[in-house]
């Protein structure tokens, strides 16, 4: 079928070259997502970014890796292969926590799963070596950035070489790229060996020549780190303190006494002027037409209305890997470049007022962390944030208020949402409440999602985030505030079960602090251990990587599972589990009837104790009474509890009475 390539979109087959005059393509791009030519996908922006600099660029979505023809549809490329697997790591966008395939993959038309390999980075770029045994091959993205170097890998429960070595490709461009993918492109097209690329920042290569290699740092042989976790995680913390591209050292690690992978400095920030002329390049903002009769593709809708604007991350959470990604020094967009995209936004047919998101990996960083930042790098071995706010921090959302209101300003739009994650101990640091008010004011539609992660300060120190008490206050600023605005609007919190550092003490003290809260969240995420983060380090070595002091990981499916039933305690398919860890635990105390317990007993001892067995009738429900054939002591027990109000006005009495029922159901039963 062909498509009309006067609508903009980048040539996707052979038919689409010659309506466009192009002979022969300088980049092919081979990704493991659909052809969505939208500034949240990192297709678009490489491809778009090479076809402003002079480069023609076709696109190959989602080929058939047991086809070696599915990568050759567009001819050979006379710059070389670009590779990615697209937005997501293809093994997180393959398998829950629980390494259970999942049903839908929202980057493939349709939703349809299975369009993609796993590890599919490696099959792409091995698929290619098989047909073009020379062209050179620069793979990027999450799935290569986060494998740069040797990385334990969840999914096999291994030691993974770079995946640069088992890629076979020639270059990593890792993180965002844009700088990195330029000077890329200019050496190759000067007629520059690949082999000889070894000088740009932003990028890792592989070479057996050591002469070539200058002010480095060489990390433990990967034959050692395979072997040994304390190596391992040395090795690792070596290179988390080595992302900042103002002082970081070249690294290098070696292979089998020859072969070295060499991780040059990160490339440097975008300029506001630079991020500007990335987000105004002519992308056609939707999926290509080819996927119409499909569905289209689901992961437009999250995008599609929703405006980024900014880079980067000075927040440092341990599970987040967005250091070794896009870095701690904010990046921004000019005011002008923002409103300038909006108005594209509100002139879409299916608009409907509402702006979804204005943000980007923390939505109300604005500006660097402090001064020197620009100048001389984020600190390598400190946080900004963490444990406490740095001194030097700079906390002024003063730039962001007055971007919301622009936008709110503008002609068709009704609302402008913030989604993308508020940094709430950030928030609270600001004397001035200007913009808690306008967030409450403006910007909430009824529910507010904040990610304390836990509540335990021994578990959140190892997740990078702030006391608890940070946390609590800031509860009670939003409360207050919205009482002030006379709103009701409320906090959703984003918790996470099983990070390195809980054990069920902490996963109680999580369960009472939402019985207390009179909270029970509907959904709860298990510590996912990706690919270079520190909590990913401390999950598979059972050591901080910075002091190299133990840390208690569970591993254990089960105790997985009950910590995680404990956040959901008040699901009745949660029962058995919870019951089984309290008692674990040696918390039975919140086994019973009294307000602060999280579950209710079963079943009855014929001494009017209570049983910790469960009886069949008892498996599926949730009632503390059992079901069907006690269902004459559910009775009794529901009309003593009504006895029990009406004496005492409480339920004091009525537990009493629940008491005495009970007894004499069983000595009836006798």
């Amino acid at each position: 079928m062909r498509y009309d390539m006067s609508n903009g979109f980048l040539p996707i087959s052979k038919q689409d070259m010659i309506d466009e005059g192009i002979e022969q393509l300088d980049f092919v791009y081979v990704c493991g997502d659909a052809y969505v030519d939208h500034p949240s996908f990192g297709h678009a922006i490489i491809a778009r970014l090479l076809q402003a600099h002079g480069y023609t660029v076709g696109i190959i979505s989602q080929p058939d890796w047991k086809d070696d023809e599915s990568i050759s549809i567009l001819g050979v490329p006379r710059l070389g292969f670009l590779v990615s697997a697209g937005n997501m790591d293809s093994m997180v966008n393959h398998y829950s926590v629980s390494k259970k395939r999942r049903a839908k993959d929202s980057f493939t038309p349709g939703g349809v799963m299975g369009k993609r390999p796993d590890y599919a980075t490696v099959v792409y770029c091995n698929l290619i070596r098989h047909t073009y045994k020379k062209i050179p091959i620069i793979i990027g993205g999450i799935e290569a950035s986060l494998r740069r170097m040797a990385h334990y890998d969840y999914w096999s429960n291994k030691v993974k070489r770079s995946i640069l070595l088992d890629s076979g490709a020639d270059l990593i461009s890792y993180g965002m790229g844009e700088r990195s993918i330029i000077e890329i492109a200019d050496a190759l097209a000067s007629g520059m060996d690949v082999k000889d690329i070894t000088f740009i920042d932003g990028t890792v290569f592989k070479t057996k020549d050591r002469d070539i290699i200058y002010d480095a740092i060489e990390l433990p042989d990967y034959d050692v780190i395979k072997e040994d976790k304390r190596e391992f995680a040395r090795s690792f913390y070596i290179q988390y303190c080595n992302t900042d591209p103002f002082c970081a050292k070249r690294l290098i690690e070696p292979y089998d006494n020859s072969t070295l992978v060499v991780q040059n400095p990160p490339q440097k920030p975008l300029s506001q002027e630079e991020m500007d002329e990335v987000y105004a390049l002519p992308y056609m903002r939707t999926y290509h037409p080819s996927y119409e009769e499909a569905g289209g593709v689901p992961a437009i809708s999250e995008v599609k209305f929703s405006l980024i604007s900014n880079r980067g991350c000075f927040g440092g959470c341990n599970f987040c890997a967005l250091t070794f990604h896009q870095g701690r020094i904010i990046q921004t967009r000019s005011h002008e470049s923002i409103i300038e995209e909006a108005k594209l936004i509100t002139q879409d047919k299916d608009f409907k007022g509402y702006i979804h998101d204005v943000g980007g990996p923390t939505a109300n960083f604005r500006q660097p962390a402090c001064k020197k930042q620009l100048t001389r790098g984020a600190c390598p071995t400190k946080q900004c944030l963490f444990p406490k706010p740095c001194n030097n921090l700079i906390v002024d959302h003063s730039d962001y208020i007055q971007l919301l209101r622009e936008l709110r300003a503008l002609p068709k739009v009704k609302k402008v949402f913030i989604r993308s994650g508020i940094r709430f101990d950030y928030l609270m640091y600001d004397k001035d409440k200007t913009f808690l008010r306008e967030l409450c004011e403006y910007h909430v539609s009824g529910q507010l999602k904040v990610a304390p992660e836990h509540i335990s300060n021994a578990v959140l120190s190892r997740l990078g985030k702030p006391s608890v008490e940070v946390y609590n206050s800031f509860v009670k600023a939003y409360k207050d505030m919205n009482k002030k605005i006379g709103k009701e609007q409320y906090l959703v919190p984003y918790l996470m079960s099983s990070h390195p550092g809980s054990t069920l003490k902490e996963a109680i003290e999580l369960a009472e602090y939402l019985r207390d809260l009179g909270y029970m969240p509907e959904q709860v995420q298990d510590f996912y251990p990706t690919p270079s983060t520190i909590s990913t380090c401390m999950y598979y070595t059972g050591l901080d990587p910075a002091t190299l002091k133990p840390v208690y990981v569970t591993t254990n499916p089960h105790e997985k599972a009950m910590q995680r039933a404990l956040i959901q305690y008040r699901n009745p398919k949660n029962y058995d589990l919870v019951h089984e860890a309290l008692v674990k635990a040696g918390r039975e105390d919140l086994i019973g009837f009294d307000k602060k317990c999280l579950i209710k007993p079963r079943k009855m001892h014929t001494d009017g104790g209570w049983d910790k067995k469960t009886s069949k009738s008892d498996k599926n429900s949730n009632s503390s009474y059992g079901s069907g054939k006690n269902a004459g002591v559910r009775k009794n027990l529901k009309n003593a509890t009504e006895r029990g109000k009406n004496a005492s006005g409480s339920n004091t009495a009525g537990t009493a009475h629940k008491k005495k029922t009970i007894r004499n159901v069983h000595k009836k039963k006798r």
